[in-house]
């Protein structure tokens, strides 16, 4: 069993010699998770970012980038080049705390304008943020756990990369079910992933 630090700095109850994880691992206490610099090169290749809109001046991928004073959720994701409109290849790796379904909804409706936006997101498959807006877009999911910036340690959870694009719909239709609908479909059928005629 690993021993969780509190802030306060208490010993670790299950003895010596064990790995400390800090608690803000596993809370939305901690929010900026650096990405790690390998997988953003992978996906630079096919991309060809120019925007990051969720960054700091000391972890930036982009040469245009806004900081949490800039506030990427109030910036548009695009520009002029004289009476051009040109969209922005977006690179977003949101604050993990509360505010992520914001910044999915917003990569999803900057999509819509004309942007390709490209997110690095926990693998948060019960929040509400993904069955509607990331099951609208291309999904890639990440084998194993990310090491975030200079961790040490893989992240306390999964990862995957969702790929919004101007009104790009997926061929796979999913529709989530309750769990009430889900025990109905199994009693009523023995292959509830049959496709309905």
């Amino acid at each position: 069993m690993i021993g969780i630090e509190e802030k306060s700095g208490e010993k670790n109850p299950q003895g010596e010699g064990k790995k400390l994880l800090n608690k803000s691992l596993f809370s939305s206490d901690s929010q900026e998770w650096e990405t790690p610099q390998e997988l953003f090169d992978e996906l630079d290749k096919e991309f060809h970012f120019n925007l990051d809109p969720c960054a700091s001046h000391g972890n930036a991928k982009c040469k245009v980038y806004f900081t949490q004073q800039e506030d990427g959720l109030k910036q548009d994701w695009w520009y002029w080049v004289g009476d051009e409109k040109r969209y922005y290849r977006v690179f977003v790796n949101p604050p993990y705390g509360r505010e992520v379904g914001k910044w999915v909804k917003k990569a999803y409706e900057e999509s819509q304008g004309g942007c390709t936006v490209v997110c690095l997101l926990a693998a948060r498959t019960d929040t509400r943020w993904f069955h509607d807006y990331c099951l609208r877009g291309e999904i890639r999911w990440i084998k194993g756990r990310l090491k975030f910036g200079g961790a040490k340690n893989s992240a306390p959870f999964p990862s995957m990369i969702v790929i919004f694009r101007f009104f790009a719909e997926p061929d796979i239709k999913i529709k989530p079910l309750s769990r009430k609908e889900f025990l109905r479909k199994w009693k009523d059928s023995p292959n509830i992933f049959e496709e309905s005629k």
